[in-house]
């Protein structure tokens, strides 16, 4: 790592030389705009709006628009007159516990190297504040700008965090929040049960950005002259359930399905809803989908089995009882004139 500022850290009469680097970098792919026939670097020419010409790096100044077309032009002898404080100083102002600091607030990160013999200073204000449980609220000046920050220890290190002005963080304004909205106590226990389902310690080294890795490969293969092999598509998400509860309850489900437990209904937990027996979105809809084709073999089956089956039997029972009136007459006739038998003459 390369320092990018030096400096030293003041607290009461103690000075500490320090060397700063930035503890933090993004890995993000970056591209450059080119040309897409022959991939020539886009170029942009600094040009004057109202003469068109071509402006150095040493004419430009900076503007404040007021606006109506007005601009008021300030110069580096403007801002070299600027109260800014010592731009080599690290002043502590207070020490304040750790958990006060919204982390809203910080901004950048920036490791503290010892300068030379400040080693044993250094140390000394370290181990301090790791004593104290508390963070260092400082002022220092990084690139023009006088910035709020605070001094903490991190892995045996000062870690300087730039931080925000209050009046630059903005304040929420949305409708929700005025509008008596009431959660019922079965649907914060569900919920509370399901925070507990998903517990655990953060290992930032378990995620990993997905998105640069696909990118990457991308790139690679471009390179390398082969095919891109497309990473298989994510699970689509379950449809929103319209049930609150069922969302809950199968949520708990699936996290402690996935840590090898068993589900909420066996350990009690449907005892704090009013619908024990309710089902996830997703399952209702797999259900649903399941039994469209079943269904229809079941009606089938109920109609050959419950109608066509006595329907069947009743017109067999029809002609059965005709044969029965039938036969009552041709039995009356056979009373009355019985048949004879004829011989059967021989050949």
């Amino acid at each position: 790592m390369r320092a990018i500022w030096r400096g030293a850290v003041s607290f009461g009469l103690v000075s500490i030389g320090v060397r700063l680097y930035s503890a933090t970098e993004e890995k993000d792919i970056r591209f450059n705009q080119v040309h897409r026939t022959d991939g020539g670097r886009i170029k942009y020419k600094r040009t004057c709006s109202i003469d068109g010409e071509e402006v150095s790096y040493d004419d430009i100044a900076k503007g404040y628009d007021l606006g109506g077309g007005e601009m008021v032009i300030l110069t580096d002898e403007d801002f070299a007159e600027l109260p800014l404080t010592t731009s080599h100083a690290i002043d502590v102002l207070e020490f304040v516990p750790a958990e006060q600091v919204d982390p809203i607030l910080y901004n950048k990160a920036y490791f503290l190297e010892p300068d030379g013999a400040a080693t044993k200073p250094y140390v000394l204000l370290r181990d301090a504040l790791t004593d104290s449980d508390r963070v260092a609220i400082v002022k220092v000046a990084l690139r023009q700008r006088e910035q709020l920050a605070t001094l903490r220890v991190r892995e045996g290190v000062l870690l300087l965090n730039t931080m925000l002005w209050p009046d630059e963080v903005r304040v929420p304004d949305f409708g929700f929040l005025d509008e008596d909205i009431t959660v019922r106590p079965p649907e914060l226990a569900m919920a509370s049960s399901l925070i507990d389902s998903m517990a655990g310690e953060f290992q930032p080294d378990a995620f990993t950005d997905d998105y640069r890795t696909a990118l990457q490969e991308v790139i690679n293969a471009k390179v390398e002259g082969r095919e891109v092999v497309q990473p298989e598509e994510a699970e689509e998400a379950p449809a929103a359930a319209v049930d609150l509860m069922a969302a809950l309850r199968a949520s708990v489900d699936r996290a402690r399905a996935a840590r090898g437990e068993e589900p909420s209904e066996g350990r009690g937990v449907a005892k704090a809803t009013p619908i024990s027996a309710a089902k996830s979105a997703q399952q209702a809809a797999k259900a649903a989908k399941a039994a469209k084709t079943p269904a229809k073999k079941t009606a089938q089956k109920k109609a050959t089995g419950t109608t066509g089956a006595p329907a069947k039997k009743a017109a067999a029972g029809t002609k059965s009882t005709g044969a029965k009136s039938t036969g009552t007459k041709s039995t009356s006739v056979k009373k009355s004139t019985p048949a004879k038998k004829t011989p059967r003459k021989s050949a």
